[in-house]
């Protein structure tokens, strides 16, 4: 697999269409860390780390609201490829939806949010845009 990133979040959007409410997929240190934010953003209902094998797996939980049946991230979208990394600067972050979404960087203090960044003033690469 080439870009580990992509298939996680293609799992998800996958889990999405299809309405499933739990979706395992493969751990990782960097997907730990977005799947916490993820929950944190309360874009999913939770989260569970099993260790199974040599790697692990990641059990996540959706959120859906209970009315319409409709799930709490819209959109996943991937920036930062392995073959095109998309680096900013603190000045030149993005806004994902006006300020309503949240896109996920991987900085030199960890993996944050964009607001997160900005206000400790940190660039980084993009990894995904979420809302």
């Amino acid at each position: 697999m080439t870009d580990p990133i992509a298939d996680y979040l293609t799992r998800l959007r996958n889990a999405i269409k299809a309405g499933h409410r739990v979706v395992e997929v493969p751990a990782s240190n960097l997907k730990k860390e977005i799947t916490r934010i993820l929950f944190e953003k309360g874009y999913i209902l939770s989260y569970k780390f099993v260790e199974d094998g040599p790697q692990g797996t990641i059990k996540i939980a959706l959120k859906y609201d209970p009315v319409n049946k409709v799930n709490a991230i819209k959109k996943l979208i991937r920036v930062s490829t392995p073959g095109l990394r998309q680096y900013v600067g603190y000045r030149e972050m993005p806004r994902v939806l006006n300020g309503l979404g949240i896109a996920i960087l991987s900085t030199s203090k960890g993996v944050m949010t964009n607001k997160e960044a900005l206000g400790q003033k940190l660039g980084g690469e993009v990894i995904c845009y979420i809302y």
